[in-house]
């Protein structure tokens, strides 16, 4: 995830939290000053972000040197040591904050999605996340779902085609809708329908989408949509899905269930970064 955006990203937090410089940290320790530092784990978690933290210390200083003691998707317990710095003090701590607010989070998005990954192992069903995310960070969060187990959904508009209730609205119909994307979309392009009544599944059918997805439905009525489909278009589940009730929708015949919650609602890991004591001269 070391792109040019990712530099950018990397560049903009680090303007606004030390577009100035760091008063303290230039005013109590001199250039020459080096100190050596850990980010470890403060829970359990699933790890995410190492690399883009190693990289917030080398932009605000390539002296800084950094090693990678684990893996982004590596499961890591409570006191766990991620991540070593060493290098001069003043810069170590220029970077502190930033380096920490990407790890943390992405490793709680990667740490949320486990999780759901976990609730419907041994089913057919993938779970998948949405276009709720941060502004700007949307690879990156996305990244962090793969990383906890769980599947991405389209990246941007255009990548897929997928016709809402508001472009049902606007179009007069979901039928005509269907038809205008054929006309205009790539060949290869799935054409994917929200339906949210038994007679726009019945439609969606009709028109021959590729996949329909059930929004707000109830388990009960997803097994009824089912049955209509019965293995013409892919099945997606979405909205009000939440984890107490994500095996209630992990039926057979639903192939994905895709959950805003993965990105929109994680909380942030809990990690820290320690300065470790300096090391004494050896006589």
């Amino acid at each position: 995830m070391l792109t040019p955006r990712t530099d950018h990203l990397i560049d903009l937090a680090l303007e606004e939290d030390a577009g100035l410089g760091d008063v303290t940290s230039r005013a109590i320790f001199a250039p020459t000053h080096r100190s050596r530092a850990i980010i470890d784990a403060k829970q359990d978690l699933i790890v995410c972000g190492v690399e883009v933290a190693a990289r917030v210390f080398w932009r605000v200083d390539p002296a800084l040197k950094t090693k990678l003691l684990v893996r982004d998707g590596a499961r890591a317990k409570s006191g766990q040591v991620l991540l070593q710095i060493e290098g001069p003090t003043a810069s170590l701590l220029t970077a502190e904050r930033t380096a920490l607010n990407f790890i943390q989070r992405l490793s709680g998005i990667a740490t949320q999605a486990r999780r759901y990954a976990e609730a419907v192992k041994g089913t057919a069903v993938r779970i998948v996340d949405t276009r709720k995310t941060t502004p700007g960070y949307r690879a990156l969060e996305k990244y962090a779902v793969r990383c906890g187990g769980c599947f991405n959904h389209r990246s941007s508009l255009g990548e897929h085609v997928l016709i809402k209730d508001n472009h049902i609205t606007a179009a007069g119909s979901l039928t005509k809708a269907v038809q205008l994307c054929r006309l205009a979309a790539p060949h290869a392009a799935k054409i994917e329908v929200e339906a949210k009544t038994m007679a726009e599944v019945r439609e969606a059918c009709r028109a021959g989408a590729g996949v329909i997805l059930l929004d707000n439905m109830t388990p009960a009525q997803v097994r009824a949509a089912v049955t209509i489909v019965a293995g013409c278009a892919i099945v997606e589940v979405s909205g009000g899905v939440r984890y107490e009730t994500l095996r209630d929708y992990a039926l057979p015949g639903v192939d994905v269930i895709s959950i805003g919650a993965l990105t929109h609602s994680a909380p942030s890991a809990d990690l820290s970064l320690d300065l470790l004591p300096a090391r004494r001269n050896r006589r």
